[in-house]
């Protein structure tokens, strides 16, 4: 057997990057909950002791950025002075202004029709890897933070700190289904303390409450700490920017992905509203039982109401019709930015919740791209 490693990572609550996912995040919801119509692309930067919010945004209604900054800071855990960045003692910048005439005149035009946000690209992928369709790699790798975050906030591991990262890497087998884990790696922000020590409790409360005991053997590779030290964490020790865990977010790198950054949009952008449909269309796919794996791309022109191209990979299966799975599509499903929103009501303040622990296949959030009810669609195609 050939042997075939692949390999997906996440970030806790607390990385710099989805410190800024999550404020971006917060102030979108913060919106919404007055002004449903709002146009709002907003971009943060973190770094030592400073967050700069910047970006567009139209609004009737107004909120207090810089009380929102400090609110997701601290629900984040970052409360002390000592860990390099904390809630009490930033820096809070503004640099806001009104969406571009010329962007507004395509995407809300006089006909009250809804054209897309922008030109782009927007994938969405799912396979039967899971059982929320997502791939085990990053799935796991999205346990191991949400544990390190859970066992920081919860006080089993005191030592821990609000940054961190986690690793996965699979092995496959002939038949392309992973059955072991080859290595794990986790990194976790902590206080000053014995490294011997910090490794043997992540070990026992972290990893091996996470990863099953069946995908673990005497071969699997495990890194904790690998540099032997991280005191310094969070915006102190690496600046953090909005949108730069894209593939945290979406698929772990099983799939492709456009470019196209979701936290701190509304739904009129299709880097948002159209990655959800393109999963949603995965998943309900792959749910039929047409296929082991599905992607979905689907491209779009700014201020034009439906996607320029539509394609379906169902990675080289030879028995599936991909030409009549994107009919179906076409004639059922409203892919224009209009009705990706009404269908999954995408105006309301739903979108903090997801600026962590990726967007996708989340179980514990109901999420209406989520949903498995166009299933039977998919199961009539022969």
């Amino acid at each position: 057997m050939k042997k075939r490693l692949f390999t997906s990572e996440s970030v806790t609550m607390g990385h710099p990057d989805k410190v800024c996912d999550r404020i971006s995040d917060a102030i979108l919801d913060a919106i919404l909950k007055d002004d449903k119509d709002a146009r709002v692309a907003c971009e943060v930067l973190a770094t030592t002791g400073l967050v700069l919010v910047a970006g567009e945004i139209d609004t009737t209604t107004y909120v207090n950025i810089e009380e929102i900054v400090r609110e997701t800071v601290s629900k984040i855990g970052y409360t002390r002075g000592k860990y390099g960045f904390d809630a009490d003692n930033l820096a809070v910048l503004t640099a806001v202004h009104e969406q571009s005439p010329d962007i507004k005149q395509g995407v809300v035009q006089t006909d009250g029709i809804l054209g897309a946000g922008d030109q782009g690209i927007m994938f969405g992928y799912a396979c039967n890897e899971t059982k929320n369709y997502m791939p085990l790699s990053l799935e796991l790798a999205h346990n191991l933070v949400k544990r390190i975050d859970y066992v920081r906030e919860q006080g089993i591991l005191d030592f821990l700190r609000p940054d961190g990262k986690s690793q996965v890497t699979l092995e496959y087998d002939d038949n392309n289904v992973p059955f072991r884990v080859d290595t794990v790696v986790v990194s976790v922000q902590h206080k000053e303390m014995n490294i011997e020590k910090l490794r043997e409790q992540v070990k026992k409360e972290i990893i091996y409450k996470v990863i099953p005991e069946e995908l673990i053997d005497d071969k699997t590779i495990i890194h904790i700490n690998p540099t032997g030290k991280f005191v310094i964490g969070g915006p102190k020790g690496d600046t953090g920017l909005t949108g730069r865990k894209a593939i945290v977010d979406t698929y772990g790198g099983y799939g492709r992905h456009g470019g196209g950054a979701l936290s701190g949009k509304d739904p009129s952008k299709v880097d948002r509203s159209a990655s959800y449909m393109a999963r949603y269309l995965a998943k309900n796919i792959v749910a039929s039982g047409l296929v082991d794996k599905c992607e979905v791309q689907l491209a779009y022109v700014i201020g034009v109401t439906q996607p320029v191209s539509i394609n379906v990979e169902t990675f080289n299966n030879d028995n599936v019709n991909v030409d009549k799975i994107r009919d179906v599509i076409i004639e059922n499903i409203d892919l224009s930015p209009k009705g990706i929103i009404d269908r999954f009501q995408l105006k309301r303040p739903i979108y903090e919740q997801t600026a962590y622990y990726g967007h996708m296949g989340r179980e514990d959030l109901d999420l209406p791209w989520e949903k498995l009810d166009i299933v039977d669609l998919f199961k009539k195609i022969k």
